[in-house]
């Protein structure tokens, strides 16, 4: 671990750094495990390279609104614009009920709501910025915030290909068909896939790194159902707390529109033809 980081970690910590040794989860930053002098054990992420400043402070404020909910987050210790450290949650086995408590947990979290379709300042995917201007209805913030700009961005990348921009402008052009019955802004993780969920020292789900704003349910589940790591034991218990609207099957394919834009974005234009063909379903219903 740089020295800088180290220190300016141990002033906010009070307490002296004896040992710190690289973790896995370091695909956008370094990740470290942090011994201190007083014993305490911490998980520490710091930029590497000239990351954008504003990262950090974002990934707090999102941990921090998600933990208002049932369901573990990690502990907010301390945050730079040069790092952020949360408390260390050893991995364990998944209790017999993990899948039903995240189940249940999730729905209690979107239940909580947002204020609004957005949020009160932009975060981050990844190291795609967000933007997260609020808006008065759903299809116009999918649409508007989320699905424009990441068409833009593959554009930009040489990412996308003339016929996927096509399909997706159709589907920003029939949003208010698509999207469904009208619901309030649910509080969202963002992100959830299979990487950003572990289980804790009882076997208890946890999640991290999010991307939160104040936006449809379904987008969560969606995200959930693309790379697989979810038994139907969620979705069942998740139902049977909240349960979907009708029609949300037909909408899978809407709603996964948008991490395969996010991932065409960030590796390339193989996601290309997958975000067509999503577009395409969402299209055909």
């Amino acid at each position: 671990m740089d020295r800088a980081i180290a220190g300016a970690l141990e002033r906010a910590l009070g307490a002296r750094v004896v040992d710190a040794s690289r973790v896995s989860g370091g695909d956008i930053h370094d990740a470290w495990r942090v011994e201190l002098a007083d014993g305490r054990r911490v998980f520490v992420k710091s930029a590497r390279g000239a990351g954008d400043p504003e990262t950090f402070p974002c990934e707090a404020r999102g941990l921090a609104w998600l933990g208002e909910g049932p369901l573990r987050v990690p502990r907010v210790l301390a945050v730079e614009p040069r790092f952020l450290a949360l408390e260390w949650i050893e991995r364990g086995r998944p209790a017999r009920d993990a899948d039903e408590a995240l189940g249940r947990g999730l729905a209690a979290l979107h239940r909580l709501g947002a204020s609004g379709f957005g949020l009160d300042h932009d975060n981050f995917l990844a190291t795609i910025r967000q933007d997260n201007a609020r808006e008065d209805d759903w299809p116009t913030f999918y649409g508007r915030r989320r699905l424009e700009p990441l068409v833009r961005a593959a554009i930009a990348r040489g990412a996308s290909s003339p016929s996927m921009v096509r399909a997706v402008e159709r589907v920003i052009a029939e949003l208010t068909r698509l999207c469904g019955p009208a619901e309030l802004p649910s509080r969202l993780h963002g992100d959830l896939w299979s990487g950003n969920r572990m289980h804790d020292e009882q076997g208890a789900p946890v999640l991290f790194d999010p991307a939160v704003y104040g936006g449809h349910r379904e987008i969560d589940l969606a995200m959930m159902q693309l790379f697989g790591g979810f038994s139907e034991r969620v979705f069942d218990a998740y139902d049977e707390a909240f349960p979907r609207a009708p029609g949300h099957e037909a909408r899978v394919p809407l709603y996964q529109l948008l991490p395969l834009l996010a991932h065409a974005v960030l590796f390339g234009r193989s996601y290309a033809a997958s975000a067509e063909d999503a577009a395409r379903r969402a299209l055909a219903g």
